[in-house]
C-alpha cells in the first residue's frame, strides 16, 4: 500500500501526549523506539484510524527516530491505515482455512451488498471491505476481524446482521 499524501489535521491532546509519555516509561529512555507499536495504535485511534505523513513524522519526532522507521512500520502492518477509511472495517482473514470455508465467496457478497470492490470506502464513508493475513482462528473460518473484536463462522445471514448493527450503531468498534 503506498503511504498517502492526504491532508490530515493533527491533534496531539494533553491526554494522547499523557498515554504516549506513559507507553514511553514502559522502555529504557534509550529504547524509545521500543514503543513504536503502541505509540503508532494509539495516535491512529486518536486520529480517525488513519496516519498521514506528518502524523508518522511526528511520532518520529516523539521517539527520536528517523521518520524512515515510522514508514517501514506503518507500510509492513495491515493494522495501520495510510488513508481514510471506512468506519467499519470489515478484515476478512484470507488464509487457507478461512478460503476452504468461503471466505472468497463472503468477502465478494459482502463488497456486492455495500457497492463497492475490497480496499474501497462505501461512498459515505462508513464501510469498508479488507482482505488480511491469518488472524489466529482457524478452528473457527470463515471469519473476520471488525475493530478489537472477531466475528467467526461466518455466513451471509451474520454478516447482513453485522452489518445492520452497524448501521444502527450497535457494533462496539474497541475494546478500551
Amino acid at each position: 500500500m503506498k503511504i498517502s499524501h492526504i491532508k490530515q489535521e493533527i491533534n496531539f491532546t494533553p491526554a494522547l501526549m499523557e498515554r504516549i509519555k506513559e507507553l514511553l516509561s514502559h522502555y529504557p529512555e534509550d529504547k524509545k523506539k521500543s514503543a513504536l507499536l503502541p505509540v503508532l495504535h494509539d495516535v491512529q485511534d486518536a486520529h480517525d484510524n488513519w496516519l498521514s505523513i506528518e502524523l508518522m513524522d511526528k511520532v518520529a519526532e516523539i521517539l527520536e527516530i528517523k521518520p524512515i522507521e515510522v514508514y517501514e512500520v506503518v507500510s509492513f502492518y495491515t493494522m495501520f491505515n495510510q488513508r481514510p477509511i471506512g468506519k467499519y472495517m470489515f478484515e476478512f482473514c484470507q488464509t487457507s482455512p478461512c478460503c476452504l470455508r468461503g471466505v472468497e465467496n463472503l468477502m465478494d457478497y459482502t463488497c456486492e451488498k455495500l457497492g463497492v470492490k475490497v480496499g474501497e470506502p462505501t461512498p459515505d464513508g462508513m464501510f469498508e471491505v479488507r482482505g488480511v493475513e491469518c488472524l489466529g482462528a482457524c478452528g473457527y473460518a470463515p471469519m473476520m476481524q471488525l475493530g478489537d473484536f472477531f466475528h467467526e463462522n461466518l455466513t451471509p445471514e451474520k454478516v447482513d446482521q453485522l452489518i445492520d448493527d452497524c448501521k444502527n450503531n450497535k457494533v462496539t468498534l474497541h475494546d478500551k
